[in-house]
């Protein structure tokens, strides 16, 4: 049977595939664009069936961050689009820190940050605006996109020279550190900026954001999914918090939950309650056309502001109290006799806040006015705390009747909100400690990834110490077989010497006359048998010892002159005869023959003296 499926349904199986195996939901993303990139990627590795790739992903993890750079593309910059920043810290900053107090908490949301510049681009500009100190313990900054990779380079929050082209010379100066010819953004200021994984399609959004900026974002999802996305922001946003997107996103220019700030620059705030305007009372509602008579209306209109579940009072465009409802009467002490009394004159118009000037802008501004987080400490000791809502009263003509004022019990829910409010800043602590900890497990990885690098260095110079070492021992070796070789042949030469020293010591043994061999020093160095024989003096006792010191029957004196001759002319040779005393103690004649011992040279190293007793 054919397969019938076109190539825009084996598109959908590669999403359908990546969302079941990763958690990537890219359904949402335009399909032209999405479907371009992918192409583009199996046109890199060869694959033009779509199926096939998704056999490809099955047996090639790897494979998966190499689709997701292609589709994630991380187009970014330090104040990219440099009109709109400006206008952002000049105007909307300002603004946006006014309405708040001085200690109050900013929070900010950078999504889809990429590799960090947009979010170090908020921080610079907040730190700009409230000092190094304040922005330390007031603001926070999420950073968040669905890049791991992304995310793990702007943890790092380390730049090249071209990366900052966009930053002017004194921010860098202020706010990077030099390290390894590249730029590090300052550490103490780095801890407020939270890097974290969040897909803007399936994942819960941060809440309680004063700014959120998700720049060239919105335009890679289709239209169904960026609404999705902006009712998502509408939630993060405070009331009045400020939306900043890309200059390539027009959709909020339709919208009903958002009012433009500047539509040029793309900013834009938070609409409370949907897209209703300042909020008009019933009483407009009132001269329109009804189709039937409703009777007590007044009396009806009446009793339903005075059971009003809220403490509420109305003032005239004079300032004067019109009416006030049962809450009012009970909480502020007012009563019947205090209608129609200046405001001024009433306890009201200063506690528990100064209300005339809001009352005024009110009116002037023709809009509605929120006064929040206000304390009121009643005796004995009670602390409520209040939100007031001035809203102006306008009529079919346009004119200002007066003012409403609500006054909005929120103790309880301030009361959970400082619950919430430690809860979080135990999580963020946490989160930052967790933060420091993988910072400082990074730095523990980089340098045990010196120290290994280090030790392959040492290994490969001991590499080349052992070669060397080789090298060496080879030499020693072939130096040893040398030696081994000249000792084998002094082994040879001492053997020839001993068979020459035992023929030389064989003939002295062999002649009868006594042989005795001096040195030129007239010291006996060979003694042989006839003599031991004839004097009676063993050889062990004659050599070494002096001719004449011998204790011989040879009057040895009488030897001298002609020894000494003979050590002098290497050609002596005398013959002498001496009267003697053999061993046996009997007078003998002994003839003596002296000869000189003689070398090549032709000189004299010796004396030989040849005894034999004559008969």
């Amino acid at each position: 049977m054919t397969d019938r499926r076109g190539p825009d349904a084996d598109f959908e199986e590669v999403l359908r595939y990546l969302k079941e195996s990763r958690g990537f939901d890219f359904t949402g993303y335009k399909r032209s664009s999405l479907m371009r990139r992918v192409r583009h990627r199996m046109a890199q590795i060869g694959i033009d069936d779509d199926i096939d790739y998704i056999d490809h992903l099955q047996v090639n993890a790897d494979e998966f961050n190499a689709l997701f750079n292609t589709i994630l593309i991380n187009v970014t910059g330090f104040f990219r689009d440099a009109e709109a920043w400006d206008h952002l810290r000049d105007e909307v900053v300002p603004t946006l820190l006014a309405e708040r107090g001085p200690d109050d908490p900013v929070r900010v949301w950078s999504a889809g940050c990429a590799s960090g510049e947009e979010a170090y681009s908020l921080a610079m500009v907040l730190a700009e605006a409230l000092g190094p100190d304040r922005f330390r313990r007031r603001v926070k900054i999420y950073a968040t996109d669905v890049d791991d990779e992304a995310l793990a380079h702007a943890r790092q929050a380390v730049y090249h020279d071209r990366e900052l082209q966009g930053v002017p010379a004194d921010l860098v100066t202020r706010y990077f550190e030099p390290q390894d010819g590249r730029h590090a953004f300052r550490k103490d200021l780095r801890r407020s900026v939270i890097f974290g994984r969040n897909d803007l399609v399936q994942d819960a959004p941060i809440s309680r954001i004063d700014l959120l900026v998700c720049r060239n974002t919105l335009m890679y999802f289709n239209q169904e999914t960026q609404a999705k996305i902006l009712g998502r922001f509408h939630f993060a946003l405070l009331p009045r918090g400020v939306l900043f997107l890309g200059k390539a996103e027009m959709l909020l220019s339709h919208s009903r939950i958002f009012d433009p700030i500047d539509l040029k620059r793309r900013i834009f705030r938070k609409v409370v309650g949907g897209s209703e305007g300042p909020a008009h009372l019933v009483t407009q509602a009132l001269v329109q056309d009804r189709r039937f008579d409703v009777g007590g209306l007044d009396q009806l209109r009446e009793h339903a502001f005075s059971a009003g579940p809220v403490a509420q009072v109305v003032v005239t465009g004079d300032d004067v109290l019109a009416l006030a409802n049962r809450q009012a009467e009970t909480m502020f002490g007012l009563s019947a006799k205090d209608i129609g009394r200046p405001l001024r004159d009433l306890e009201l118009s200063y506690r528990p806040v100064e209300l005339r000037g809001h009352v005024e802008q009110s009116r002037a501004e023709r809009r509605a006015v929120r006064i929040k987080e206000i304390e009121w400490v009643r005796p004995p000791g009670e602390s409520l705390w209040l939100e007031i809502h001035l809203n102006p009263l306008i009529a079919a003509d346009n004119t200002v009747l007066g003012v409403s004022i609500v006054f909005h019990d929120v103790t309880a829910a301030r009361r959970l909100l400082d619950d919430l409010e430690y809860a979080n800043r135990q999580l963020e602590s946490a989160y930052e400690e967790l933060q420091s900890t993988n910072e400082e497990l990074e730095t523990t990885n980089e340098e045990l990834q010196s120290t290994v690098e280090e030790l392959e260095t040492t290994n490969e110079e001991l590499q080349s110490t052992n070669e060397e070492l080789e090298t060496m021992n080879e030499e020693l070796q072939s130096t040893n077989d040398e030696l081994q070789n000249i000792n084998d042949t002094l082994r040879e030469r001492t053997g020839e010497l001993d068979q020459v020293n035992e023929f030389l010591e064989s003939i002295l043994t062999s002649l009868r006359a006594g042989v005795v061999v001096l040195d030129l020093e007239m010291r006996v160095i060979a003694w042989n048998r006839g003599a031991e024989e004839l004097w009676g003096l063993r050889r062990d006792e004659a050599e070494n010892e002096h001719l004449l010191n011998l204790d011989i029957g040879l009057p040895v004196a009488d030897l001298r002159p002609v020894v000494r001759q003979a050590l002098a002319d290497a050609s002596f040779l005398a013959e002498v005869k001496v009267a003697a005393v053999n061993r046996k103690g009997r007078e003998v004649v002994v003839r003596v023959v002296c000869s000189s011992l003689r070398s090549n040279a032709v000189r004299s190293n010796g004396a030989i003296l040849v005894m034999e007793q004559q008969a």
